[in-house]
């Protein structure tokens, strides 16, 4: 989107609202009130048939009377009456639009085809769109509410987009009764033109935003998205929280925007690569939005506790436990500081018991002595509501110690009726404030968890050495056969032509000619029943390992060519693959990947069997994949240390592995007809690895 388009969006000296209304109640009454509310200071035209005046302001009866060049039209008006008059300003120079009329796509085929027709003229004209079907937009540091809410929030440093209206109109209520301030305020509603993609760069270049917070249904333009949100999570954090995570959240998602939700774990992989903060759900969504916009980000794991009571520290540290942080050492030097500034049966061990008594000259010395501990990175500090606390000089001088720091301080009153006083004081001076310690403790893990991902370095793509000419040819071969899969030796082939290995496979078509293949592999052989047809034969029994000897293989070939003639009489059975036998050391894995329709090529690693069909203990990566990034994806399943090597057998050859995975992320970017893709089972030992079977599905 053109950055002028978006600055006239965002910052407009001239709009026009188009179904003003002097009727109060009604939506183009309150986009013109809360337009003179805000203190806008340009130049504001209501449009009605009527003409006259409203709220003070002369009306114009049409947009022909509209000056030129009108840097943003909001529209109210009933859905029909949009297109010609977004047309009409569109010829004359209009450079943004907000269209607050809903009945377009989320309302069937007719709307559907109206909101193209609108997108696509705001397109042709560079039009920065909002909408349709949205609340609006707000602007604090301009003076702008070019919305209906009924709610005017507090000017703050949190820049908020939302797919939702509804869910607008209840954050913005529960905003204002938080004091919660909003630097920018977006309602995207249908997304014709606007979306998270391309107000991301904006908001991130913009100086009174601080992070980055959103509400998301569906996202357009995955691929995109994810290589935006990469480079504006360097320089602030963006926090989302994405709906449709379920099967039923996504069928709702799809009736309520008229957009298909995505597969979740595609949705996980792209947010944790472009460095997005994913909030489990709204109130976290908050919680980390005024965290991140408030607290310097901790440089480490250790967090200290300090504590006017001893249970709620206990728990505060079986929480931190329970989370990727650790509870900090304290170095000798501040135990010795604490036990000179503390009761002598006070605990000076993390988590510090201060005592119930503790004033607020106590909680300033203990503060200063925990955060001066070089093993410190982040603090959270309880207080109990005892009759001894002193809760506005406690606040105050809590406060005063953190803004010396250069540490995160995050506070927890306990209770509310008594600590709203002392809450107000630590949200005026930016500490956030929180009712138990479990939110505080997530807060905290999040912003460190981001605080690393902003040191990783930018990762390095390089396509793996491949014969793309001999791929090519498999390819475009089964496609002109008109086959919607490639298995077997095709699939082995494509597999090889990017540089794995494969085992010595031969098709026999008698029991003879799977003796003398399996003469002339030597050493034990598995055989597999094969039919052009079939795929996944384990799940069939259609498989036998370990052969050694004329008698096992002629007797395996009949009783596999007779058990899948049996369960499956419809398929045309060929003979028999017999193929070398891994070595015994070999693990098992599973490669594959899946097109997702938001994201693109979602890849897919772990152990075989039971470690991936039963416990899930998989990982997935969004291409493209760098050598890092393969490492991650092997190093961050479960079972892991199988790979490391146990029970005295060797180590497996990871780096093998991570060829395996770089080479399957090169094929799904180099063949976009490829659906699906499973390499299935890749067999890795301290030597090597080699992929046993293959099979890739194209779209159809």
């Amino acid at each position: 989107m053109d950055s002028k388009a978006l600055q006239a969006f965002f910052s407009p000296k001239t709009v026009a609202v188009i179904g003003a209304s002097a009727s109060s109640g009604k939506v183009g009454n309150a986009v013109v009130a809360n337009m003179v509310a805000s203190g806008f200071k340009g130049r504001l035209y209501p449009v009605n048939p009527k003409g006259g005046t409203i709220l003070g302001l002369p009306a114009v009866r049409s947009v022909e009377e509209l000056p030129g060049g009108i840097d943003l039209a909001i529209f109210a008006v009933p859905r029909d009456i949009v297109l010609p008059a977004f047309e009409t300003l569109a010829e004359r120079g209009l450079k943004s639009a907000i269209v607050i009329s809903a009945g377009f796509r989320e309302a069937g085929r007719e709307g559907h085809v109206l909101e193209r027709k609108l997108a696509l003229l705001a397109h042709n004209h560079g039009i920065a769109l909002l909408g349709p079907n949205s609340l609006g937009m707000m602007n604090a540091s301009h003076g702008v509410n070019a919305s209906f809410s009924a709610s005017r929030p507090n000017a703050g440093a949190v820049a908020f987009c939302s797919q939702s209206g509804a869910l607008c109109q209840a954050i913005l209520d529960w905003a204002a009764d938080e004091g919660f301030g909003f630097s920018k305020f977006i309602s995207l509603g249908n997304k014709a033109v606007l979306n998270e993609t391309s107000l991301l760069p904006h908001l991130g270049s913009d100086q009174s935003s601080k992070v980055i917070v959103g509400y998301m249904e569906n996202i357009d333009g995955g691929e995109e998205f994810v290589r935006t949100a990469r480079e504006v999570s360097r320089k602030k954090p963006v926090i989302m929280l994405k709906a449709g995570s379920t099967n039923a959240g996504a069928k709702a998602a799809s009736s309520h925007t008229g957009a298909i939700a995505g597969s979740d774990d595609a949705c996980a992989a792209a947010f944790r690569q472009s460095g997005i903060v994913r909030a489990p759900d709204l109130e976290s969504l908050f919680l980390l939005a005024e965290a991140f916009a408030t607290l310097p980000l901790p440089r480490g794991p250790n967090v200290a506790v300090l504590s006017n009571a001893g249970g709620p520290g206990i728990l505060a540290a079986d929480a931190c436990e329970r989370t990727s942080l650790h509870m900090a050492r304290l170095s000798p030097e501040t135990v010795q500081r604490l036990q000179g500034c503390l009761p002598p049966y006070a605990s000076v061990y993390n988590p510090v018991d201060i005592i119930g008594d503790a004033g607020a000259e106590r909680y300033r010395k203990s503060l200063e002595a925990v955060l001066d501990d070089p093993l410190t990175h982040a603090v959270l500090l309880l207080i109990a509501p005892t009759a001894m606390v002193e809760i506005e000089a406690t606040a105050t001088a809590i406060a005063q110690v953190a803004h010396r720091s250069p540490k995160p301080v995050l506070t927890c009153l306990l209770g509310r009726a008594h600590g709203s006083v002392g809450r107000e004081i630590l949200r005026q001076a930016g500490l956030p404030c929180y009712a138990f310690p479990e939110p505080a403790l997530r807060s905290i893990e999040a912003m460190y968890a981001y605080s690393q991902w902003r040191q990783k370095p930018v990762p390095v793509y390089e396509p793996p050495r491949r014969e793309l000419a001999q791929a090519r040819t498999l390819v475009e071969l089964a496609e002109k056969q008109g086959r919607v899969e490639l298995a077997d030796f095709e699939a082995r082939a494509l597999v090889s032509a990017y540089g794995v290995r494969v085992p010595l496979t031969h098709l026999a078509r008698c029991g003879a000619e799977a003796i003398g293949f399996a003469r002339s592999i030597g050493g034990p052989v598995a055989l597999k029943a094969y039919s052009p047809q079939m795929s996944h034969r384990r799940d069939l029994g259609a498989v036998a390992l370990n052969l050694e000897g004329d008698d096992a293989v002629r007797l395996a070939f009949s009783r596999l060519t007779a058990h899948l003639g049996r369960i499956s009489p419809e398929t045309p059975i060929t003979g028999c693959l017999v193929q070398a036998m891994a070595p015994a050391d070999s693990v098992e894995a599973v490669v594959s990947m899946r097109r997702d329709e938001q994201f693109g090529p979602l890849l897919m690693f772990g152990l075989g069997g039971i470690h991936t069909e039963i416990l899930h203990d998989v990982s997935h990566h969004l291409t493209p994949l760098s050598r890092d990034e393969a490492f991650g994806m092997i190093r961050s399943i479960r079972s892991y240390l199988l790979l490391k090597g146990v029970g005295g057998h060797p180590a497996a050859n990871l780096r093998a592995l991570e060829d395996v995975l770089l080479a399957l992320a090169a094929m799904a970017q180099d063949f976009p007809q490829v659906f699906e893709a499973e390499l299935n089972p890749v067999l890795v030992n301290h030597e090597g690895a080699l992929v046993a079977e293959a099979r890739f599905t194209f779209r159809t």
